[in-house]
C-alpha cells in the first residue's frame, strides 16, 4: 500500500514526459478518494447547505408570522362577531319586551272597547225595553180606558134619559174648557 499512496502523492516522481497516471488500485485509493470528496462537499456544500438551511427557518418563521397574523385576525372577528350577537341579543330582547308589552297593551284596550261597546249596547237595549214597557203600559192603559169608557157609555145610556145625558155632556164640555184654560 504504501507503493500506491505514494505514488498519488508523490507528483515528483511522475516521469518528466508530462503523463498523468491513475493509481487503479481501488483499495489504496478508495479511502482518499473519499475523504477528498467528503471534504470538497463539506467545504463547498457548507455555505449551500447553511443558505438552505437559513432559507428553509426563514420560511418556516414567516409561516409561524402569518399564522400568527391569521389567528390575531380571527380572534378580532371572533370578538367582533360576538359583540354583534350580544348588540343583537339585546336588541331582540328589547323588541320581545316591547312587542309583549304593546300586544299587552292593544288587549287592555280591545278589552275596554269591547266593554265599552257592551255598556252602550246595555244601555240602549235598557232604553229600548224602557220605551216599549211605556208604550206597551200606554196601549194597556188606553185599552183598559176603553173599555171602561164602553161599559160606562153602556150602563149611562142604559140608566140616563136623555135630558140627563144633555146635561152631563154640558158639564163634560165645561169641565173640558176648564183643562183646556189651564193648560194654554
Amino acid at each position: 500500500m504504501t507503493n500506491g499512496t505514494d505514488s498519488f502523492f508523490s507528483l515528483g516522481r511522475w516521469p518528466s514526459a508530462g503523463s498523468f497516471g491513475l493509481n487503479t488500485d481501488i483499495l489504496a485509493t478508495n479511502p482518499i478518494n473519499l475523504s477528498v470528496v467528503i471534504g470538497v462537499l463539506i467545504f463547498f456544500g457548507k455555505g449551500v447547505l447553511s443558505d438552505l438551511l437559513d432559507n428553509r427557518k426563514q420560511r418556516i418563521l414567516n409561516t409561524i408570522q402569518n399564522s400568527e397574523d391569521l389567528r390575531g385576525a380571527a380572534v378580532n372577528q371572533l370578538e367582533q362577531a360576538r359583540a354583534r350577537l350580544r348588540k343583537v341579543e339585546i336588541e331582540a330582547d328589547q323588541y320581545r319586551v316591547n312587542e309583549y308589552s304593546a300586544i299587552k297593551r292593544e288587549k287592555l284596550e280591545l278589552i275596554n272597547s269591547i266593554y265599552t261597546t257592551l255598556e252602550q249596547e246595555e244601555n240602549k237595549n235598557n232604553e229600548t225595553l224602557r220605551v216599549e214597557q211605556e208604550r206597551a203600559i200606554n196601549q194597556v192603559q188606553q185599552w183598559v180606558l176603553q173599555q171602561a169608557l164602553q161599559g160606562a157609555l153602556g150602563t149611562l145610556n142604559g140608566c140616563l134619559n136623555t135630558e140627563l145625558h144633555l146635561r152631563t155632556i154640558r158639564v163634560n164640555i165645561g169641565l173640558l174648557g176648564a183643562m183646556k184654560e189651564i193648560t194654554d
